[in-house]
């Protein structure tokens, strides 16, 4: 059986066999997988922050598995099909250097199921532990409008559907391709009747509409940090990433705007990742509450619409024609 698997693989696989020929059971896969990933100095920060956990995911979407599989299964022999299918995986993930989510289709938000590609950025915000904790304290379940701006693959959004069950959800973005994923996942939740997807600059297609939570994983990304990044956040789509050349062009603009578009008891909620100190710096007098999060993650701020208007005049300045 092994010889005729080999006769129809590329000879590059056909040699990886004949050398990974001890690799037997899941956790033999695993290992490999996880010190190849090491050796060939892999990024990961796209649903795993290691080469073990990365590994393990890929060895179990392979064979169809869940991601919570019993240890005991873990020393199940493979067939040599399935060992085909496993390592052919795990070589496209060094050669091609593409986030994981980009070559199984799938990505973990909020413990829910999204389809992705490379038209969206893969789903990893630390904004998920927030939703999941139905942004308690600030709100209850009297939340009836939500705004998810730069909605990509509209995770956030769907996160907040199934959070907020009485809530109507908008989810925005420039990108006509990042909506077309969001579309698809949309549909494959059944959350059409309570999912709204529009293409808008920001706040420009959504006319007077007031939201009680308004949310935001926009790009924030200077030029400086864009040309350090590691090949795996390269192959995300730089639209969803790049900020200008501080980073915050885009965020400036949403705190310009976002308090003419929340209820009386709104808040938004947005994450700058490490451009934090930036704004931060840039706005001293601004009070931001910067969230703590139990799984780990920073970089993201919460302010009131009282303080929103408070602070207006601030964010006013050096918008310029952002603004227009």
């Amino acid at each position: 059986m092994e010889q005729q698997i080999e006769h129809n693989q590329p000879s590059s696989i056909a040699k990886l066999l004949n050398e990974t020929n001890r690799l037997s059971t899941i956790l033999d896969l695993i290992r490999w997988g996880a010190s190849r990933f090491q050796v060939e100095n892999l990024s990961f920060g796209h649903g795993t922050n290691n080469a073990l956990d990365e590994a393990a995911a890929l060895v179990l979407y392979a064979l169809h598995l869940p991601y919570n599989i019993p240890d005991c299964y873990l020393d199940a022999t493979l067939t040599d099909l399935e060992r085909v299918t496993v390592l052919t995986l795990l070589c496209k993930r060094i050669q091609e250097r593409k986030p994981a989510a980009y070559l199984t289709n799938e990505a973990l938000f909020a413990g829910l199921t999204f389809y992705v590609d490379e038209r969206t950025l893969v789903p990893r915000s630390p904004i998920a532990e927030l939703i999941e904790n139905g942004f308690s304290p600030w709100c209850d379940n009297s939340v009836q409008r939500i705004l998810d701006i730069g909605t990509g693959s509209g995770c956030i959004a769907i996160a907040c559907a199934y959070q907020f069950p009485y809530a109507q959800v908008d989810a925005i973005d420039t990108s006509l391709d990042a909506l077309a994923v969001a579309k698809i996942n949309v549909a494959s939740h059944e959350l059409e009747d309570r999912v709204n997807l529009l293409e808008s600059n920001l706040f420009a297609e959504l006319d007077t509409q007031k939201y009680d939570l308004i949310i935001s994983n926009p790009p924030y990304v200077s030029d400086s940090e864009w040309r350090s990044l590691p090949d795996e956040y390269l192959a995300e789509p730089k639209q969803g990433f790049h900020g200008g050349e501080s980073g915050l062009d885009i965020v400036q603009r949403i705190l310009n705007q976002a308090g003419d578009h929340l209820t009386q008891q709104g808040i938004l909620v947005v994450e700058v990742g490490r451009s934090a100190e930036i704004l931060q710096n840039t706005y001293p007098n601004v009070a931001f509450l910067w969230l703590d999060f139990e799984r780990g993650g920073d970089g993201v701020f919460l302010l009131t619409i009282e303080q929103l208007i408070e602070y207006k005049p601030l964010f006013q300045v050096n918008v310029g024609s952002a603004n227009e």
